[in-house]
């Protein structure tokens, strides 16, 4: 973070400094967990259901914070603020806006149904290529992990990278209010979390808001094979910069041609800017990274890469985030996909198809445990999904969990199996049933939505325990600074 005095830090938060002199500077990071404080970090005391961030105000200190963030006194140097939420926010906005004026910072926010983190790393990969670039880690995307991201910038940060998430409407716009975009990507409006918004069309207003908070010298980059995202370019006073699949006259801005999988199911594809066209390899598994790479390639493009350059940071990126098709290869020849983090319809139907080309002729499982949030349509969703894996022809179906057993019977009905699709009740029985059944040169998909747990099914797999991603306290969903455990409300 830049260098802040505890007096700017109450002035912009209206709060006042309690138990110390005002003119202390702070440096250091910000922190919501006092696990991860360092010397000159400001700890942000997070109140929540289960454990309250106050009660760890003076270990934070003792561990080196030169001051706490707080709602009340708590017994050492603080700034007492009326809710500590909404004063992080306050202040992530005041660092980026005086970035932006004083260091040319460049922000880029970047929303969608599904593939923003995926989306957000491959920007990040890109540009870190062109200068100084921050991002958050996993998902980061929330009225916390938001601000306490763009408080890593400084004075040497040339690109801040935001992922913004949403569950009602309104969401968008307060993140914007943040962190102020002058380049706004949409990725997509599936049903990811239709049972909280209600519709699609409702879905898209919310996104929406990213290039409503726009400024007319910005840029809004749209899914130009997305009518609803396509559509945002009438709410929005910036230039647009559409990408797709399409080629030929009349065609997105960025596209892509030629496009084929290998072996693995790893892209190559030609991409086209407005500067030229250049060939690109991925190295992550799954034709949906495609289109993920074209939302890329439009950012760079507009912060003044050559296509040729774009098309190599691609080709050299790496999965970041955690359980996001992990592919691993065991000794034995068997192939543990581990896309856990998260899934929807969309994502569920993008992972089935990389699984069916990473497999080839060897034989693949579908393991699939529950979309969360899809209102009256979960029933008919899983079902659909069961009756995809049926027509897509994957050997095995393992179906996890009450919450997707509609999916069991949508694969029963579809088609005659060989194996039929099995019913288990959770992670574990999935584990120890994959564990005898396996055959060498096997290859395994794992997907479901991040509170069915079945990451827990792929480290079985791979004899390792999972590592626990780092959380991120949500004063929504009552997680704390204190919390392991990770909440999907704006994945």
């Amino acid at each position: 973070m830049i260098g802040l005095s505890l007096a700017e830090i109450a002035a912009v938060t209206g709060g006042r400094v309690d138990g110390i002199d005002g003119k202390l500077l702070v440096d250091g990071p910000v922190v919501v967990d006092s696990r991860e404080v360092v010397p000159g970090a400001l700890f942000v005391a997070v109140p929540g259901e289960r454990v309250d961030g106050h009660d760890f105000a003076a270990a934070a200190v003792e561990a080196g914070a030169k001051a706490v963030l707080a709602t009340r006194p708590v017994g050492v140097p603080a700034v007492i603020v009326s809710d500590t939420v909404e004063a992080l926010g306050e202040l992530a906005g005041l660092v980026v806006r005086r970035l932006a004026e004083e260091a040319d910072l460049a922000v880029v926010g970047v929303t969608g149904s599904q593939g923003k983190t995926s989306t957000k790393d491959l920007i990040a990969s890109v540009l870190e290529t062109h200068g100084t670039t921050i991002a958050p880690p996993g998902s980061f995307n929330n009225e916390i992990g938001l601000p306490l991201t763009a408080l890593r910038a400084n004075s040497l940060t040339r690109f801040l990278v935001m992922e913004m998430g949403a569950r009602g409407i309104g969401h968008v716009r307060y993140l914007c209010d943040i962190a102020p975009p002058r380049i706004g990507v949409v990725l997509n409006v599936g049903l990811a979390h239709v049972g909280e918004f209600g519709s699609r069309e409702a879905i898209a207003r919310a996104k929406g808001e990213l290039v409503e908070a726009l400024p007319a010298d910005g840029l809004a980059v749209l899914n130009a094979d997305d009518p609803l995202v396509a559509a945002m370019a009438a709410r929005t006073s910036a230039r647009v910069l559409t990408y797709g699949l399409g080629s030929g006259a009349g065609g997105p801005d960025i596209a892509a041609t030629d496009v084929v999988l290998d072996g693995e199911g790893r892209a190559r594809f030609t991409l086209r800017t407005p500067d030229g066209t250049a060939e690109v390899a991925l190295g992550l598994h799954g034709a949906h990274h495609v289109i993920n790479s074209l939302a890329a390639a439009a950012v760079a493009h507009e912060l003044g890469m050559r296509t040729s350059a774009i098309a190599a940071a691609l080709s050299a990126a790496t999965p970041r985030s955690r359980w996001r098709m992990e592919v691993t290869t065991r000794p034995d020849g068997v192939t543990v996909v581990n896309d856990a983090y998260n899934a929807n319809p969309d994502s569920m139907r993008a992972a089935l198809n990389a699984l069916v080309a990473i497999a080839g002729e060897r034989r693949s499982w579908a393991v699939l445990g529950e979309m969360r949030e899809l209102g009256e349509s979960s029933a008919v969703e899983h079902d659909a999904v069961g009756r995809l894996v049926a027509d897509m022809n994957i050997s095995r179906l393992v179906v996890v969990g009450d919450g997707a057993r509609a999916a069991h019977a949508g694969a029963l009905g579809a088609r005659a199996w060989a194996d039929a699709p099995v019913f288990v009740a959770d992670a574990d029985a999935a584990a120890a049933l994959l564990t005898k059944e396996l055959a060498p040169q096997d290859v395994v998909l794992v997907k479901a939505s991040r509170a069915a747990g079945l990451e827990r099914v792929a480290a079985a797999l791979l004899e390792g325990p999972p590592v626990r991603e780092r959380s991120e306290p949500n004063k929504h969903s009552g997680l704390t600074s204190h919390s392991a455990e990770r909440s999907e409300v704006f994945e």
